[in-house]
């Protein structure tokens, strides 16, 4: 059984960095379509990006795109997310989730099946 852990998070200045890593245990992350979604407070949770089980197809949000990389090793079983040009509007819990049929698609959370615990995103000086 699929089981992700996120990690990576923390506290940044606007215009930061960080990379966020989704660790894959119990089976290959190859045989999912994979994401970032996002939890600000009082706010539903929203797409970041995505990647097929190829690797190829990466989606992006309007709001990071130019900013946000998604990419994943199959040898290390691992998802990462790299954050760049942090806005204080991007502070949220930051979850990677798999879904097991189908492409990648950020406006269908409810079909990701397997979910990370997250990692808190802060931006703030």
């Amino acid at each position: 059984q699929l089981q992700l852990v996120e990690s990576g998070g923390g506290l940044v200045q606007p215009g930061g960095s960080l990379r966020l890593s989704c660790a894959a245990s119990g089976e290959r992350l190859r045989q999912y379509s994979i994401g970032w979604f996002r939890q600000a407070p009082g706010k539903e949770r929203e797409g970041v990006s995505c990647i097929n089980r190829s690797g190829g197809g990466a989606k992006y949000a309007d709001s990071v795109k130019g900013r946000f990389t998604i990419s994943k090793d199959n040898a290390e079983n691992t998802m990462y997310l790299l954050v760049n040009s942090l806005k204080p509007e991007d502070t949220a819990v930051y979850y990677c989730a798999a879904r097991r049929h189908g492409l990648c698609d950020l406006s269908a959370p409810s079909t990701y099946i397997v979910w990370g615990q997250g990692t808190q995103v802060t931006v703030s000086s």
